[in-house]
């Protein structure tokens, strides 16, 4: 571990080295790409100067116990060796938890969408409520959302809704919420105050930029068509939304939400490219035998990652079995706590796998 540690540091003196040289700095892409490194192998080297410090100190006392005769002198030893042992088992932990290999799409913008599965109207109110959830949520994260492609419900809410999410880490973060959500409540619909189960499916895909797939545009058609819902007049009378069908695979996608077409288009193509990601992501993982189910699933009920019961006011993760009773809480945007225990359940089966140590 301490080998691997050296290496990071090692990497990490470099890279300000290289920050500072007069060709990189007027090179802004490699720039950034640089600056992002820098701050992600510093968050590593911080902790392993404190590691390798109480290393050092607990060398010392040990020393001190072997060699010094003084009564006094070993006792400040032992109680110095006793300070040290706990908080070291503790940042070993904390180490451990660093070296684990990151995903490096986990720094990348997110394609988010939510569409509504089995239980009708009340699914799409409820895919509505899904998106209002993760928009607060993101508001507290500092990030930029925006939506490019909707179908309304016929009774409120969403039959599907596409957003482009963009920030900090937003897809290592967001990429925990795929899945089936479902949803188990009284509907405003409803008479006789009868409680109905509901499922919305939820999809997070890092955004791709152009570099990382190589996509032939002579099998992508292009349509142009009129935006509909909100907008404003120019937007909804002029051919400014655009749909793009990969003809290969099927997979089509549209972008409506700006008044330029140039800027739906890039829009789209993003999409396109984080979708055909996703399937050869999918084809490589069946290849490698992933035992890997779809990130949608079928959209039932029954198949599902996390229940939002109104009745009880409770939210209930079950992939990790954790429940909480506060799904006002939760529904304004609260789930940040759900996120961290699947990253922390996430990277404890990663470190089984590779015994970092």
């Amino acid at each position: 571990m301490i080998e691997k540690l050296e290496e990071i540091k090692d990497r990490f003196e470099e890279v300000g080295q290289l920050m500072v040289q007069p060709d990189v700095m007027s090179d802004m892409a490699n720039f950034t790409k640089l600056s992002k490194e820098y701050k992600d192998l510093e968050k590593v080297v911080v902790v392993y100067k404190e590691y390798a410090n109480l290393l050092s100190n607990l060398a010392s006392a040990k020393e001190v116990l072997q060699t010094e005769k003084d009564p006094e002198f070993r006792e400040m030893a032992k109680m110095e060796i006793d300070e040290i042992e706990p908080k070291l088992e503790k940042i070993e932990e904390v180490v451990k938890q660093l070296l684990i290999p990151k995903d490096p799409t986990d720094s990348k913008n997110a394609i988010l969408e939510i569409r509504a599965g089995a239980g009708g109207d009340e699914a799409s109110i409820f895919a509505g409520d899904l998106l209002r959830m993760y928009q607060k949520f993101g508001e507290k994260q500092g990030w930029s959302m925006s939506m490019t492609d909707f179908v309304d419900g016929t009774a409120g809410g969403f039959n599907k809704v596409v957003m482009n999410v963009t920030g900090d880490n937003v897809y290592g973060t967001l990429k925990y919420e795929s899945g089936v959500h479902r949803v188990q409540r009284v509907p405003a619909t409803e008479t006789q105050g009868r409680v109905h189960t509901s499922a919305a499916s939820v999809v997070v895909l890092p955004e791709m930029d152009d570099v990382e797939i190589d996509l032939d545009m002579s099998e992508v058609r292009r349509d142009e068509f009129c935006s509909s819902g909100p907008g404003g007049q120019s937007v909804n009378t002029t051919y400014s939304a655009i749909r793009l069908t990969h003809m290969p695979t099927g997979v089509v996608v549209q972008c409506q939400d700006q008044k330029s077409k140039l800027k739906n288009y890039d829009k789209a193509l993003k999409e396109l490219k984080s979708r055909l990601y996703a399937i050869e992501l999918e084809r490589h993982n069946a290849e490698v035998g992933a035992e890997r189910k779809s990130m949608i699933g079928s959209g039932d009920r029954s198949d599902k990652i996390r229940t939002y019961n109104y009745a009880q006011g409770r939210v209930t993760d079950h992939r990790i079995g954790k429940s909480v009773h506060n799904l006002p809480q939760v529904m304004a945007g609260d789930i940040i706590d759900f996120i961290d225990e699947l990253r922390i359940a996430e990277n404890a089966e990663k470190m089984k796998e590779g015994a970092i140590g």
